[in-house]
């Protein structure tokens, strides 16, 4: 082991320590709003959730996450920056009771992006990129995110101390590899904000048929224009975009017993119960009534004999 990566992990100790604590105290949300954790003891199967733009750091154990054929790989010491909502598919890959999976994540609001761009610069709009990226966590970012972290105890401090310390996260973020994705979160006119508009119209209106030449206007780009770079941006097509967020809300509807799986298919726009069954099958590799049977089996603790 090299000695940065060592002087690494012992920086991340104090602050594995601080999630696992408030994981037992809080459980996923924790008293700050906006800050989510994480704690597994085992590998997980895979998790299918929307990413909205945020910071998630991984303090112990790792992660893969996958969107569209892009597949991203972060371990302890390394960050993830979601500059869009996007679909993904994930795996929690190293976890176990002696080590467990320890995480968090951290909502950034396009208000704060842009207010620190406006007031500091730079002003420029960055280049296009992918609304995902993994890096090594910038070794300045762990101070700040322990000291926001300890907020969750000193309930007192929170409304006063929680949004500076939020604007020294997203500041040091700007200056650190990450900057470039977090920028296009705060500019209102680049391709990833105009793209951003789209995946909005989409998730607002996911059971509607897809009309891909009135994205294209609100992205102001020509319909081949946007296809390109609405795929280079998500690594999905708009059709296969709008697919999967449909599915994820059958599979949240079928969970909460909302209605059968012929009545959720065709409330999501499927013309056909065959249809929505084989694109179900095809994304969470089982029919829809028997993957929702087993999900419920498997969160309902056993009762003793």
């Amino acid at each position: 082991m090299t000695e940065a990566v060592s002087s690494l992990s012992a920086d991340l100790a104090p602050l594995a320590a601080h999630v696992h604590r408030q994981w037992q105290a809080h459980g996923r949300e924790s008293p700050i709003p906006g800050l989510f954790l994480t704690c597994a003891e085992a590998p997980s199967g895979p998790i299918h959730a929307v990413y909205r733009p945020s910071l998630c750091v991984v303090v112990q154990g790792a992660k893969t996450s996958q969107l569209g054929e892009r597949l991203y790989h972060y371990a302890a010491g390394k960050c993830l920056i979601t500059s869009l909502e996007v679909p993904v598919r994930a795996h929690i890959v190293h976890a176990s009771p002696e080590a467990p999976y320890l995480a968090f994540s951290l909502s950034v609001e396009a208000e704060l992006v842009a207010d620190l761009l406006l007031e500091h610069g730079p002003a420029d709009a960055p280049d296009a990129c992918a609304a995902l990226e993994v890096q090594s966590l910038p070794t300045d970012l762990i101070d700040p995110l322990m000291r926001l972290m300890a907020l969750c105890d000193q309930p007192r401090d929170r409304p006063v101390l929680a949004p500076l310390i939020r604007r020294e996260i997203v500041w040091r973020l700007l200056n650190s590899p990450l900057g470039r994705n977090l920028r296009q979160i705060g500019f209102a006119d680049t391709r990833l904000s105009r793209i951003g508009r789209t995946i909005a119209h989409i998730r607002d209106h996911y059971d509607a048929p897809l009309n891909v030449p009135s994205l294209a206007a609100l992205a102001g780009m020509s319909p081949a224009t946007f296809h390109r770079h609405f795929k280079a941006a998500t690594a999905l097509s708009p059709v296969q975009f709008q697919k999967t967020l449909r599915l994820q809300e059958a599979r949240r509807r079928l969970l909460l017993n909302e209605a059968d799986v012929t009545q959720v298919g065709y409330a999501l726009g499927y013309e056909s119960p065959s249809q929505f069954s084989r694109e179900y099958r095809r994304l969470f590799g089982a029919p829809p009534g028997r993957d929702s049977t087993r999900i419920r089996q498997s969160l309902t603790p056993e009762v003793a004999a």
